[in-house]
C-alpha cells in the first residue's frame, strides 16, 4: 500500500514525498480511510508508530475539501488538537505545518509558561487549526480570546497521559463549549479500559483501531537491564556512554532534583548534558530540546513530563537511570527510540531497591528483560533494598504499585500532585 491509494490530494502527497515517505505505517493505513469517511475513532498504538501523521493527514484533507466547497478565505478555528504537554503540542503543530505546507491553512500552538498576548494576537488574526494544552486553552476560553463555536474536528492526542495527569475535568470543560456536531478522534499510546470508558462519554459509534497488543513495548527496541548499586549508577552511565561512543542519549530520572544533579555530574565527567523538566522555564525547555536535537549536547536528562513530548527521528539510546514507579511509563519512555521502524536501544540501570518495579514492568509488557552484568559493576549482595523517595511525583508511594493499573484512582487521588501536573502544562 502507498499513500497515493488512501484518497489524499496532490498537495498532501507532495508534502509526504518531500519528507521521504511513500508507505504508510499500520496506524496510518487503518486510520486515514476511516477518518476520511467522517467517522469518530478510538485508536490505540505504540508511540513512534506514526500516530501524528495518522490524524494530521486526513484532517488536512477534510479541511481542504470543506474550504474548497465553501469557497471563502476566512480563517476561524475548525480543528482543535489537545495534548498533555507543551513539548508535544509544539511538535504536533510542527507536523501540521510540515504536511500542510502546500495548503493555505493557518495553525498556531498555545500553552502555558510563555506570555499569553502573542497567542491572543495570533488568534485574532485568524487560524484554522489550534494545538493546545488544556490549562492554557481554558485561560483563553475564560478570557473570550478564542472562538470554538465552529470547530469541526476535536483530536485528543496521548489521551491516556492526559488522564494520568488529571486533565479529565479540563477536557470536559473544553468539550462543553464545542459544537455537538463534530468529528472526534482519540489517540492513545496505551489502550486501557479507562480510556475505553472515557471515550464512551464523547465519541459517537467510534471505529476501534489497535495496531499493537495492549501495553506492549516496541519490537524495534532492544531492551536490557544492568544490575548496579544505586551509588554507582552515574559511574556506570558515564562508562557506557564512553565505551559505546554514544552521541545522543535520552536519560530518564524520577525527580526534577535528580535530573539537575545528574546532568551536572555528567558535565563534570566531561559529557555535555542538560536537564529538562517541569520547573524549567518554557524557553529553557525549548532550548534544551533544540540543542539536543542539533547534537550540541550529548545527553538530555528528563523527567516523565517529557516522556511523550520528545519526538526525535532515529534516537539511538534511551536510558532509565531510575525505573518509573508507574509501569506504563516504562513503555512511554522507551518509545522515544525505535520509532517508525528504526531500531533503538533502551537500557535500565536497576539497583536492588527497584527490583519490584522491574518485576511489575516485565509483567506489564509480557516479557523478561535480559540482564547484562557489566564487568567491574557487579552489585554488592550485602546491600538490602530500601524504600524509594519518589520526590512528590505522580503516583508517589514508597511501595511499588503493580503494572496492571487496577488501582487507577489511587494513582490520582492527590489534589496537590494533580494540580502540580496541570500547572506544568498550562
Amino acid at each position: 500500500m502507498s499513500f497515493t491509494s488512501l484518497g489524499l490530494s496532490a498537495p498532501l502527497l507532495k508534502a509526504i514525498k518531500e519528507q521521504g515517505y511513500d508507505t504508510p505505517t499500520p496506524i496510518q493505513a487503518q486510520s486515514i480511510p476511516i477518518i476520511l469517511k467522517r467517522q469518530d475513532i478510538l485508536a490505540g498504538a505504540q508511540t513512534g508508530t506514526g500516530k501524528t501523521a495518522g490524524f494530521t493527514l486526513p484532517m488536512l484533507e477534510l479541511l481542504s475539501r470543506s474550504k474548497t466547497s465553501q469557497g471563502h478565505k476566512a480563517h476561524y478555528v475548525k480543528v482543535l488538537i489537545l495534548t498533555p504537554t507543551r513539548e508535544l503540542a509544539s511538535q504536533v503543530e510542527e507536523s501540521v505545518r510540515t504536511y500542510g505546507k502546500h495548503l493555505a491553512f493557518k495553525s498556531t500552538v498555545i500553552f502555558g509558561g510563555v506570555k499569553i498576548n502573542p497567542q491572543i494576537t495570533a488568534l485574532r488574526r485568524g487560524v484554522d487549526i489550534v494545538v493546545a494544552t488544556p490549562g492554557r486553552l481554558l485561560d483563553h476560553i475564560s478570557q473570550k480570546t478564542i472562538d470554538l463555536s465552529k470547530v469541526d474536528f476535536l483530536i485528543l492526542d496521548e489521551a491516556d497521559r492526559m488522564l494520568d495527569m488529571g486533565f479529565i475535568n479540563d477536557i470536559k470543560k473544553v468539550i462543553a463549549v464545542l459544537p455537538k456536531e463534530r468529528q472526534t478522534l482519540l489517540f492513545s499510546a496505551t489502550y486501557s479500559d479507562a480510556i475505553k470508558k472515557l471515550s464512551q462519554s464523547f465519541l459517537r459509534s467510534p471505529a476501534l483501531i489497535e495496531v499493537a497488543r495492549r501495553n506492549t513495548s516496541s519490537e524495534t527496541v532492544k531492551q536490557a537491564t544492568y544490575p548496579v548499586d544505586k551509588e554507582r549508577k552515574r559511574e556506570l552511565l558515564t562508562h557506557l556512554i564512553n565505551k559505546g561512543q554514544w552521541t545522543q542519549v535520552l536519560v530518564f530520572t524520577r525527580t526534577k532534583h535528580g535530573a539537575n544533579r545528574l546532568s551536572g555530574q555528567l558535565e563534570k565527567d566531561g559529557i555535555s548534558a542538560v536537564a529538562i523538566h517541569g520547573n524549567k522555564s518554557q524557553n529553557a525547555r525549548t532550548k534544551a530540546l533544540a540543542d539536543f536535537k542539533a547534537g550540541k549536547v550529548k545527553v538530555l536528562v528528563a523527567t516523565d513530563i517529557a516522556a511523550r513530548g520528545i519526538d526525535i527521528d532515529q534516537l539511538p539510546h534511551v536510558v532509565n537511570y531510575e525505573l518509573p514507579n508507574v509501569s506504563e511509563d516504562y513503555v512511554h519512555r522507551i518509545g522515544r527510540t525505535g520509532r517508525a521502524g528504526n531500531e533503538g536501544e533502551a537500557i535500565s540501570l536497576v539497583c536492588v531497591d527497584e527490583n519490584e518495579f522491574l518485576a511489575n514492568i516485565e509483567k506489564l509488557i509480557h516479557k523478561d528483560i535480559p540482564k547484562v552484568w557489566e564487568k567491574g559493576f557487579k552489585p554488592d549482595p550485602s546491600i538490602k533494598a530500601e524504600p524509594i523517595n519518589m520526590g512528590g511525583n505522580r503516583g508517589a508511594r514508597n511501595k511499588p504499585r503493580g503494572g496492571n493499573n487496577n488501582n487507577t484512582n489511587t494513582r490520582r487521588n492527590s489534589n496537590s500532585s494533580r494540580n502540580a501536573n496541570r500547572s506544568r502544562s498550562r
